[in-house]
């Protein structure tokens, strides 16, 4: 590769250098293709060793409908009844009931002890508005 550069010194160092805007936008380009390399290397990598998971298409595009409650979606995939979840998280199952239904939002105590009990980031326990 071949190019013109200009090197632009401070203290008889190296401090910037020019180089034409086509080469400036090729680089870019180069740097983010080597970060989107880097990122799924490492997705790959967490998948393998468990600290990230897959979640189904089916199961996305529930939540991003937003037409039910993110707890009620996520419990559903994780396969437990209202009653297994709110024993999990111990809370009584008509708060969970509530919850769900969008009838109460439940205090962060709460909405933690869920999200820990599902396996999830409790943002992902919070309805789309």
């Amino acid at each position: 590769m071949s190019m013109h550069t200009q090197i632009i010194e401070k203290d008889g160092k190296p401090e910037y250098a020019v180089v034409p805007f086509a080469e400036y936008r090729r680089l870019v380009e180069l740097a983010e293709m080597a970060q989107d390399l880097h990122d799924f290397d490492t997705t790959v990598r967490e998948l393998d060793e468990g600290r990230e998971e897959l979640i189904p298409h089916a199961v996305t595009s529930r939540l991003l409908q937003g037409d039910e409650h993110p707890l009620r979606v996520w419990r559903e995939y994780r396969g437990f009844t209202q009653v297994d979840l709110a024993q999990r998280a111990g809370i009584g199952k008509s708060y969970l009931s509530q919850i769900e239904a969008g009838h109460k939002t439940g205090s962060a105590s709460v909405l933690h002890a869920l999200a820990r009990a599902l396996s999830v980031d409790i943002d992902d326990l919070m309805p789309i508005d």
